[in-house]
Protein backbone atom coordinates (compact mmCIF):
# COMPACT_ATOMS: atom_id res chain seq x y z
CA UNK A 1 0.00 0.00 0.00
CA UNK A 2 2.94 2.36 0.71
CA UNK A 3 4.29 1.61 -2.34
CA UNK A 4 1.19 2.18 -4.54
CA UNK A 5 0.50 6.00 -2.66
CA UNK A 6 4.64 6.86 -3.36
CA UNK A 7 4.08 5.77 -7.14
CA UNK A 8 0.11 7.55 -6.67
CA UNK A 9 2.24 10.66 -5.50
CA UNK A 10 5.40 11.18 -7.76
CA UNK A 11 3.00 10.14 -11.12
CA UNK A 12 1.08 13.34 -10.01
CA UNK A 13 4.41 15.69 -9.19
CA UNK A 14 4.76 14.67 -12.70
CA UNK A 15 1.47 16.09 -13.84
CA UNK A 16 2.22 19.75 -15.43
CA UNK A 17 0.01 22.13 -17.56
CA UNK A 18 1.39 24.25 -20.03
CA UNK A 19 0.12 27.87 -19.62
CA UNK A 20 -0.71 28.91 -23.14
CA UNK A 21 0.05 32.51 -23.16
CA UNK A 22 3.20 32.20 -21.05
CA UNK A 23 4.61 29.28 -22.86
CA UNK A 24 5.51 28.13 -19.01
CA UNK A 25 5.23 25.09 -17.13
CA UNK A 26 3.73 25.06 -13.71
CA UNK A 27 2.40 22.13 -11.13
CA UNK A 28 -1.18 21.06 -12.08
CA UNK A 29 -1.94 17.63 -10.05
CA UNK A 30 -3.75 15.85 -12.22
CA UNK A 31 -6.90 18.73 -12.94
CA UNK A 32 -5.54 18.73 -16.53
CA UNK A 33 -6.85 14.90 -17.09
CA UNK A 34 -10.17 15.23 -15.72
CA UNK A 35 -13.12 13.15 -17.11
CA UNK A 36 -14.93 15.63 -19.96
CA UNK A 37 -12.75 18.64 -19.14
CA UNK A 38 -13.11 21.44 -22.22
CA UNK A 39 -9.90 21.47 -23.04
CA UNK A 40 -6.89 18.43 -22.59
CA UNK A 41 -3.42 19.82 -22.17
CA UNK A 42 -0.88 17.37 -22.45
CA UNK A 43 2.76 17.90 -21.08
CA UNK A 44 5.09 16.71 -24.00
CA UNK A 45 7.32 13.64 -24.05
CA UNK A 46 10.96 13.84 -24.99
CA UNK A 47 10.85 11.43 -28.37
CA UNK A 48 14.54 10.78 -28.07
CA UNK A 49 14.21 9.30 -24.60
CA UNK A 50 11.33 7.50 -23.66
CA UNK A 51 10.53 3.95 -23.97
CA UNK A 52 8.83 0.99 -23.05
CA UNK A 53 10.47 -2.40 -21.73
CA UNK A 54 8.99 -5.57 -21.66
CA UNK A 55 8.88 -7.82 -17.79
CA UNK A 56 9.49 -11.18 -18.98
CA UNK A 57 12.73 -12.66 -18.01
CA UNK A 58 13.02 -14.62 -21.44
CA UNK A 59 13.52 -11.22 -23.31
CA UNK A 60 13.08 -7.78 -21.63
CA UNK A 61 12.53 -6.27 -25.12
CA UNK A 62 12.60 -2.28 -24.86
CA UNK A 63 10.62 -0.47 -27.70
CA UNK A 64 11.32 3.31 -28.59
CA UNK A 65 8.40 5.60 -28.63
CA UNK A 66 7.86 6.98 -31.55
CA UNK A 67 4.20 8.66 -30.46
CA UNK A 68 1.19 8.53 -27.93
CA UNK A 69 -2.87 8.47 -28.37
CA UNK A 70 -4.53 9.73 -25.67
CA UNK A 71 -8.07 8.94 -26.27
CA UNK A 72 -10.57 10.95 -24.12
CA UNK A 73 -14.33 9.66 -22.95
CA UNK A 74 -16.69 12.36 -21.02
CA UNK A 75 -18.74 8.95 -19.66
CA UNK A 76 -15.46 7.26 -18.86
CA UNK A 77 -13.06 7.00 -15.85
CA UNK A 78 -11.14 8.90 -17.46
CA UNK A 79 -8.15 9.50 -20.32
CA UNK A 80 -6.50 6.86 -21.48
CA UNK A 81 -2.82 6.41 -22.76
CA UNK A 82 -1.70 4.16 -26.09
CA UNK A 83 2.00 4.38 -26.91
CA UNK A 84 3.33 3.31 -30.33
CA UNK A 85 6.39 2.13 -30.63
CA UNK A 86 9.32 1.94 -33.76
CA UNK A 87 9.13 -0.48 -36.23
CA UNK A 88 11.22 -3.77 -36.32
CA UNK A 89 11.58 -6.71 -38.70
CA UNK A 90 10.61 -10.28 -37.30
CA UNK A 91 13.63 -12.29 -36.45
CA UNK A 92 14.64 -15.42 -34.37
CA UNK A 93 15.83 -13.73 -31.29
CA UNK A 94 19.21 -14.58 -29.77
CA UNK A 95 19.70 -17.49 -32.48
CA UNK A 96 22.99 -18.68 -33.08
CA UNK A 97 22.46 -17.63 -36.52
CA UNK A 98 20.13 -16.83 -39.29
CA UNK A 99 18.54 -13.86 -37.17
CA UNK A 100 16.28 -12.79 -39.37
CA UNK A 101 12.88 -15.08 -40.47
CA UNK A 102 12.78 -15.65 -44.34
CA UNK A 103 9.78 -14.82 -44.74
CA UNK A 104 9.93 -11.64 -43.05
CA UNK A 105 7.10 -8.99 -42.18
CA UNK A 106 7.09 -5.17 -40.44
CA UNK A 107 6.48 -5.63 -36.58
CA UNK A 108 4.96 -2.77 -34.60
CA UNK A 109 3.63 -2.78 -31.57
CA UNK A 110 1.24 -0.40 -29.75
CA UNK A 111 0.52 -0.44 -25.76
CA UNK A 112 -2.09 0.74 -23.43
CA UNK A 113 -2.88 0.16 -19.85
CA UNK A 114 -5.01 -2.66 -20.69
CA UNK A 115 -4.76 -3.83 -24.02
CA UNK A 116 -2.73 -3.62 -27.31
CA UNK A 117 -2.25 -3.87 -30.66
CA UNK A 118 0.68 -6.23 -32.76
CA UNK A 119 0.57 -4.93 -36.83
CA UNK A 120 2.38 -7.49 -38.54
CA UNK A 121 2.82 -6.20 -42.08
CA UNK A 122 4.18 -9.08 -44.77
CA UNK A 123 4.49 -8.68 -48.66
CA UNK A 124 0.49 -9.62 -48.98
CA UNK A 125 -2.53 -9.02 -47.46
CA UNK A 126 -2.10 -11.22 -44.47
CA UNK A 127 -4.86 -12.73 -42.45
CA UNK A 128 -2.80 -12.04 -39.01
CA UNK A 129 -2.12 -8.49 -39.93
CA UNK A 130 -3.98 -6.67 -36.85
CA UNK A 131 -3.89 -8.67 -33.42
CA UNK A 132 -5.36 -6.57 -30.25
CA UNK A 133 -4.08 -8.34 -26.82
CA UNK A 134 -3.92 -7.83 -23.64
CA UNK A 135 -1.34 -6.03 -22.45
CA UNK A 136 -0.10 -8.35 -19.97
CA UNK A 137 0.43 -10.80 -22.27
CA UNK A 138 2.52 -8.69 -24.42
CA UNK A 139 6.21 -9.48 -23.23
CA UNK A 140 4.16 -9.91 -19.27
CA UNK A 141 3.38 -6.48 -19.14
CA UNK A 142 5.34 -3.21 -19.66
CA UNK A 143 7.84 -0.81 -17.54
CA UNK A 144 7.13 3.25 -18.69
CA UNK A 145 10.43 4.65 -18.95
CA UNK A 146 8.84 7.90 -20.24
CA UNK A 147 11.35 11.01 -20.15
CA UNK A 148 9.45 14.39 -20.32
CA UNK A 149 11.94 17.53 -21.97
CA UNK A 150 13.49 19.89 -19.36
CA UNK A 151 11.25 22.56 -20.94
CA UNK A 152 8.48 22.86 -23.51
CA UNK A 153 7.59 26.20 -25.23
CA UNK A 154 4.55 26.40 -27.16
CA UNK A 155 4.80 28.11 -30.67
CA UNK A 156 2.27 30.40 -31.31
CA UNK A 157 2.84 31.92 -35.09
CA UNK A 158 4.12 30.95 -37.77
CA UNK A 159 7.42 32.89 -37.56
CA UNK A 160 7.85 30.83 -34.05
CA UNK A 161 7.68 27.53 -35.52
CA UNK A 162 9.62 28.52 -38.31
CA UNK A 163 12.37 30.13 -35.62
CA UNK A 164 12.62 27.21 -33.81
CA UNK A 165 12.78 24.61 -36.85
CA UNK A 166 15.70 26.79 -38.39
CA UNK A 167 17.39 26.93 -34.52
CA UNK A 168 17.87 23.10 -34.86
CA UNK A 169 14.99 22.44 -31.96
CA UNK A 170 13.18 19.36 -31.22
CA UNK A 171 9.30 19.64 -32.13
CA UNK A 172 6.50 18.03 -30.90
CA UNK A 173 3.21 18.10 -32.58
CA UNK A 174 -0.45 17.15 -30.74
CA UNK A 175 -3.37 17.07 -32.86
CA UNK A 176 -6.60 16.60 -31.29
CA UNK A 177 -9.72 14.86 -33.19
CA UNK A 178 -13.95 14.51 -31.78
CA UNK A 179 -16.58 13.30 -32.76
CA UNK A 180 -19.47 15.17 -32.02
CA UNK A 181 -21.97 11.85 -32.05
CA UNK A 182 -19.95 9.94 -30.22
CA UNK A 183 -18.41 12.99 -27.61
CA UNK A 184 -15.34 10.75 -28.24
CA UNK A 185 -11.94 13.25 -28.24
CA UNK A 186 -8.49 11.95 -28.86
CA UNK A 187 -4.91 13.69 -28.78
CA UNK A 188 -2.23 12.78 -31.32
CA UNK A 189 1.18 13.84 -30.29
CA UNK A 190 4.35 13.04 -32.15
CA UNK A 191 7.75 14.23 -33.03
CA UNK A 192 7.79 16.25 -36.09
CA UNK A 193 10.37 14.22 -38.14
CA UNK A 194 10.16 16.24 -41.27
CA UNK A 195 9.01 19.62 -41.23
CA UNK A 196 8.76 22.06 -44.64
CA UNK A 197 9.10 25.68 -44.40
CA UNK A 198 8.76 28.74 -46.83
CA UNK A 199 9.66 31.63 -45.18
CA UNK A 200 8.71 34.26 -47.83
CA UNK A 201 5.19 33.39 -47.28
CA UNK A 202 5.52 32.70 -43.69
CA UNK A 203 4.70 28.85 -44.24
CA UNK A 204 5.04 25.66 -42.30
CA UNK A 205 3.70 22.15 -43.24
CA UNK A 206 4.24 18.95 -40.35
CA UNK A 207 4.36 15.51 -41.94
CA UNK A 208 5.15 12.87 -39.30
CA UNK A 209 4.26 9.53 -38.26
CA UNK A 210 3.14 7.02 -37.47
CA UNK A 211 0.41 7.30 -35.21
CA UNK A 212 -2.02 5.69 -33.48
CA UNK A 213 -4.80 6.83 -35.31
CA UNK A 214 -8.49 5.91 -33.40
CA UNK A 215 -11.81 5.58 -34.37
CA UNK A 216 -14.38 8.07 -32.63
CA UNK A 217 -17.16 7.23 -34.67
CA UNK A 218 -18.23 4.36 -31.98
CA UNK A 219 -16.94 3.03 -28.34
CA UNK A 220 -15.01 -0.35 -28.96
CA UNK A 221 -15.01 -3.09 -26.24
CA UNK A 222 -11.61 -3.17 -26.07
CA UNK A 223 -9.99 0.84 -26.61
CA UNK A 224 -7.47 -0.92 -28.68
CA UNK A 225 -9.63 -2.19 -31.08
CA UNK A 226 -10.22 1.57 -32.63
CA UNK A 227 -6.53 1.96 -33.44
CA UNK A 228 -4.94 2.10 -36.95
CA UNK A 229 -1.40 3.47 -38.47
CA UNK A 230 -1.84 7.20 -39.87
CA UNK A 231 0.52 9.81 -40.99
CA UNK A 232 -0.32 13.40 -40.46
CA UNK A 233 -0.03 16.37 -42.46
CA UNK A 234 -0.85 20.10 -41.26
CA UNK A 235 -0.22 23.35 -42.02
CA UNK A 236 -2.52 25.55 -39.87
CA UNK A 237 -3.46 25.69 -36.32
CA UNK A 238 -7.37 24.45 -36.90
CA UNK A 239 -7.30 21.26 -39.80
CA UNK A 240 -5.30 18.30 -40.38
CA UNK A 241 -4.65 15.60 -43.27
CA UNK A 242 -4.19 12.30 -42.55
CA UNK A 243 -3.37 8.99 -44.61
CA UNK A 244 -4.26 5.61 -43.00
CA UNK A 245 -2.90 2.15 -43.63
CA UNK A 246 -5.75 -0.16 -44.98
CA UNK A 247 -5.86 -2.93 -47.64
CA UNK A 248 -5.11 -1.19 -51.33
CA UNK A 249 -5.44 -3.12 -54.30
CA UNK A 250 -2.65 -3.61 -56.74
CA UNK A 251 -3.50 -3.41 -60.58
CA UNK A 252 -2.29 -4.06 -63.84
CA UNK A 253 -3.59 -2.69 -67.17
CA UNK A 254 -6.46 -1.97 -64.86
CA UNK A 255 -7.07 -5.31 -63.63
CA UNK A 256 -6.97 -5.82 -60.00
CA UNK A 257 -3.77 -8.72 -59.60
CA UNK A 258 -3.40 -8.43 -55.85
CA UNK A 259 -4.20 -6.27 -52.23
CA UNK A 260 -1.14 -5.26 -49.85
CA UNK A 261 -1.59 -3.25 -46.57
CA UNK A 262 -0.50 0.16 -47.30
CA UNK A 263 -0.93 4.09 -46.55
CA UNK A 264 -3.59 5.40 -48.92
CA UNK A 265 -7.09 5.99 -46.94
CA UNK A 266 -7.36 9.69 -46.99
CA UNK A 267 -9.03 11.62 -44.48
CA UNK A 268 -9.23 15.46 -43.69
CA UNK A 269 -10.30 16.38 -40.26
CA UNK A 270 -11.08 19.50 -38.47
CA UNK A 271 -8.49 19.69 -35.92
CA UNK A 272 -6.43 21.86 -32.84
CA UNK A 273 -3.10 21.41 -33.31
CA UNK A 274 -0.24 22.31 -31.20
CA UNK A 275 3.51 22.64 -31.93
CA UNK A 276 6.16 22.95 -29.01
CA UNK A 277 9.65 23.54 -29.62
CA UNK A 278 11.68 21.38 -26.56
CA UNK A 279 14.48 21.19 -24.32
Amino acid sequence: MQRRDAERKESVKRRRVVTAGLGAWMLSGNASEAPGAAAEVLEPLDYGRSFLQGKWAENRVRFWVESRTRIIDGQGSGPVDYYQCASCKSENTFASKDLFHKDNYDFLPIFGPEDGVIFRRKAWLNSDYRQVRKASEMWEGQEYKLVRPKAARLLRTNREIREATHAGAPIVAQTEISDAETGLRAILEFPVKTMNIHDKRDMYQVDSGPVGFPDLRRRYRRRGESLSLAFVAFNSGGSADFVIEAPTPITENGREVSRVYHYSRLESRATVNRLYACE
